[in-house]
């Protein structure tokens, strides 16, 4: 007996699912792990802020799991275009899903749709050289930003506007993001959050990394900053703890200003034909809920960037719970022959590293149903390349992305800018693959 696993999705999740079959599985196996985009690693690649090479460097681990010899990469195909559900489960003996929260969830407020408002996490995958972002994405117009939100990806977005393109250019942001960073008008970058300082969900050395911006001031006001902690852990008492020495302090008079803003909450984005300003109402607790108390103050922002959460979107043809915003599951089970892991699972929750135990739960679940049809003739199974040849879809191989890197590398050393500078674009990414036949659909996402 001989098993086939397709897994959906070739973030963190995916390749961990991945690797958890290969160390559980007791039968000859062979996992294909699908993926819409030519590169893999998910949010590694394009949800890490450059300057957080640390955290990037996860992807060392991930590709080992990539070139494990049961594991195999396809890039460019994707699910409810090039495959469907039927298709999968007749070349497979099982599937897992494993796309992620790939977007922002929404604020519900007046103005929200006016053009400079935007999510986040589009400001995040344009600076991470996301093929869906086209280098004029963002135009940094505005002297002044406000970012919504007090978690560790509206503390990157801060950071990254805060900073100068110097300071970025070791980096591997693409040099056509680099230019337009060089060329921005933003001074000051207001962070707000609707609570108190001590609901913040930053950690305590990306808030510190603030404060250490040779950029930029940070100014933080002192009546904001009223809380009781001693009953709260070690990392909200140091988040209290820093965020008061900074109201403390003095200005250094640095060509930018972060202003770190609490218990203020955005209730209309204001504009004609775009975003002018944005309004906030100053809130308070009652019973634990965040409630207005009618004192009001507005900010003459250009450019509104919501970081309040990710949420997950359908898949076709895969179940999804609109109340959960997750594929509703057992244990990673969804339905006969079909599994989920990672933030469509469960939500997003937990660090890079939590995917890795989530994963092995999905899998232990998907061998033990296997195991349990053992007894039962197998199905036949259809040819998943076979399949797309017949379609006219040529995948992705790891080897394309190993060229794909290879040019990144190349083209940070002509730019004499660190170790790599991501290509930016579907077109330029296949062309280092050296795909002459581009489809058309190909074209239009890059």
């Amino acid at each position: 007996m001989s098993l086939r696993v397709a897994i959906v999705g070739s973030g963190p999740a995916g390749i961990y699912t991945a690797e958890a079959l290969t160390k559980q599985a007791a039968v000859p196996l062979r996992v294909d792990v699908l993926e819409r985009l030519p590169t893999p690693y998910g949010l590694v690649r394009y949800g890490v802020a450059p300057d957080h090479t640390s955290i990037k460097s996860i992807a060392d681990y991930l590709r080992g799991v990539l070139e494990l010899p049961e594991v195999r990469f396809l890039g460019g195909v994707e699910l409810g275009k090039d495959v469907d559900v039927t298709d999968l489960l007749a070349c497979y003996d099982a599937v897992v899903y494993c796309t992620g929260a790939m977007v922002d969830r929404r604020m519900g407020i007046p103005g929200e749709d006016l053009p400079g408002s935007v999510a986040a996490t589009d400001f995040v995958n344009w600076y991470c050289g996301h093929p869906d972002m086209p280098a004029d994405r963002f135009v940094l117009d505005s002297p002044e930003v406000a970012v919504i939100g007090v978690g560790n990806v509206a503390v990157d977005v801060v950071r990254v506007l805060a900073k100068t393109a110097e300071e970025l250019r070791a980096t591997d942001v693409p040099e056509e993001v680099l230019t337009r960073l060089a060329a921005s008008e933003v001074k000051t970058v207001h962070m707000v959050g609707r609570r108190g300082p001590e609901h913040a969900k930053f950690t305590l050395k990306e808030l510190r990394e603030l404060g250490e911006l040779a950029n930029a001031d940070v100014r933080v006001r002192a009546e904001e900053c009223v809380a009781d902690v001693t009953a709260a852990s070690r990392q909200v008492r140091g988040n209290v703890e820093v965020l008061r020495s900074w109201a403390a302090r003095a200005s250094m008079g640095r060509p930018r200003r972060l202003d770190v803003r609490f218990w203020m909450r955005p209730v209309e984005i204001l504009g004609e034909g775009r975003v002018e300003a944005l309004r906030l109402e100053r809130t308070r607790l009652v019973d634990g809920r965040v409630v207005g108390t009618g004192e009001f103050e507005t900010l003459p922002v250009g450019m509104v960037l919501r970081s309040v959460g990710y949420q997950s979107v359908p898949l076709p043809g895969v179940p999804f719970s609109e109340t959960t915003m997750t594929v509703p599951n057992e244990a990673g089970r969804v339905r006969d022959r079909e599994y989920v892991a990672g933030w469509l699972k469960r939500g997003p929750t937990g660090v890079i590293g939590t995917n890795k135990s989530d994963a092995a739960e999905t899998v232990r679940t998907l061998l033990a149903d296997l195991a349990n049809r053992a007894d039962h003739d197998p199905e036949p199974r259809t040819d998943l390349d076979d399949l797309l040849a017949a379609r006219g879809v040529s995948p992705i191989t790891y080897e394309h992305w190993l060229s794909i890197e290879a040019a990144e590398a190349a083209l940070a050393r002509s730019l004499d800018r660190g170790e790599r500078v991501k290509l930016l674009g579907l077109a330029a990414m296949l062309t280092a693959c050296d795909r002459e036949q581009l489809r058309e659909s190909d074209l239009e996402t890059g």
